[in-house]
């Protein structure tokens, strides 16, 4: 039996954990592996991504996304529907598309409007717009992330509205 990987990415507070929560409880037989705990795996010595990233900084963020996939196509390999969510963006989504093996894979996008990420952000606890803004961030995403995969504009919808738009609507790459 093959099991697909679903990616689904987008700018902080876009709703990613959310939604890959929702898909994987969804699936019969389900992981969600949460890209950004690779990132604090790393306890000495970890780079942080900014607007102006350092070398450093990429090749701990290609290594966080290389480590997320593999895991995804292990849980893959095991029978288990993988759903990997992280801020993939830009050149980093073809790249991330290519460290996954499992096919088929599902890419997700989400991008609500930025005044709904704003105000998803104003509402949490967390705050995950450090150095970047959210309009930094959707320009990352509108200008330059490939048109890759599902795009979603998930700003009127509901969690499990977005999971049934997924679910219907998302078509495996080559």
């Amino acid at each position: 039996m093959v099991t697909p990987v679903y990616l689904i990415t987008g700018v902080q507070a876009a709703g990613k954990s959310t939604v890959a929560q929702a898909l994987a409880e969804r699936l019969p037989r389900s992981a969600h592996v949460r890209g950004d705990a690779f990132r604090r795996f790393v306890v000495g010595g970890r780079a942080e991504m900014g607007p102006d990233p350092s070398p450093e900084a990429l090749e701990q963020l290609r290594l966080r996304h290389r480590l997320a996939a593999a895991t995804a196509d292990a849980y893959a390999e095991a029978g288990f529907t993988a759903v990997l969510q992280d801020v993939v963006l830009g050149e980093m989504l073809p790249w991330t598309v290519e460290q996954v093996r499992t096919r088929p894979l599902y890419v997700v996008v989400l991008a609500p409007r930025p005044e709904t990420v704003a105000g998803r952000e104003a509402g949490r606890d967390k705050r995950a717009y450090g150095a970047f803004t959210v309009a930094d961030l959707d320009h990352a995403l509108r200008a330059t992330t490939p048109r890759i995969g599902l795009w979603l504009d998930s700003s009127g919808q509901t969690p499990e509205e977005t999971v049934d738009a997924i679910l219907a609507r998302a078509v495996p790459l080559d």
